[in-house]
């Protein structure tokens, strides 16, 4: 048993090195088409972060009471969470923007995450520049801030920290893309090594001989090359 375990080893091993050439290949190529991809043609996305509180309007002195407003100030957390997400406050952002961007593509480029168990709204705005994606995840942000007060008084909105310009981009990930590259092209080209050899019926040695048609070898005819 242990006999067939090192043959089908051995089998795998000389598929492996038999491919090398095409193995190699495959897999460079895409590294090289993820890498071009990555750092020539994908156009990089930058994004601005805000953080909202969300606060009740009227202040209760005793420990319990605060303790309440606290709980209630996090149940309004959620519902000010659909308020940012609006049409409304989208359109107030197109207006602050003046950049031609509509109302549709703002929702689009904006994320609104309330933080559970907390007061905090994460607003995160996607930009194709540094300046662009803080300017709209801070016109947003203002433009909620107006919308809630006018549209709902129970709570309070307030921007904590106002965005700024990001350093890098957050996508694309170039380095995991061409890791990703590298792992796919491997195991394409490792596939494609055994189908092939799979689909190949043809005798070249005398193991295939005794491998495929159980035969023993009598005799072998020499290659001689003419000088």
């Amino acid at each position: 048993m242990e006999q067939e375990n090192d043959i089908d080893f051995t089998g795998i091993f000389e598929v492996l090195n038999k491919e090398k050439a095409m193995i190699a290949a495959v897999t460079i190529f895409f590294v090289l088409f993820s890498a071009i991809l990555s750092f020539f043609i994908i156009k990089p996305t930058y994004q601005g972060h805000v953080t909202v509180i969300i606060g009740k309007n009227d202040s209760k002195s005793s420990t319990n009471e605060q303790y309440n407003d606290v709980m209630m100030s996090q149940n309004l957390t959620k519902t000010y969470a659909q308020i940012a997400q609006s049409k409304q406050v989208a359109d107030k952002t197109v207006s602050k923007l003046a950049d031609g961007t509509t109302a549709d593509q703002v929702l689009g480029l904006v994320s609104v995450t309330p933080q559970t168990g907390t007061q905090i709204i994460d607003i995160t705005a996607n930009g194709k520049s540094p300046d662009k994606a803080a300017d709209l995840a801070n016109d947003f942000s203002d433009s909620f801030v107006e919308v809630s007060k006018a549209v709902y008084t129970a709570g309070d909105a307030r921007i904590i920290d106002r965005a700024t310009a990001p350093k890098s981009p957050i996508k694309p990930k170039k380095m995991i893309n061409i890791a990703i590259a590298f792992i796919l092209g491997l195991f394409i080209s490792v596939g494609i090594a055994f189908i092939k050899e799979y689909m190949d019926k043809t005798i070249k040695t005398q193991e295939d001989i005794k491998k495929h048609l159980d035969l023993p070898v009598l005799g072998v005819i020499p290659n001689y090359e003419e000088e």
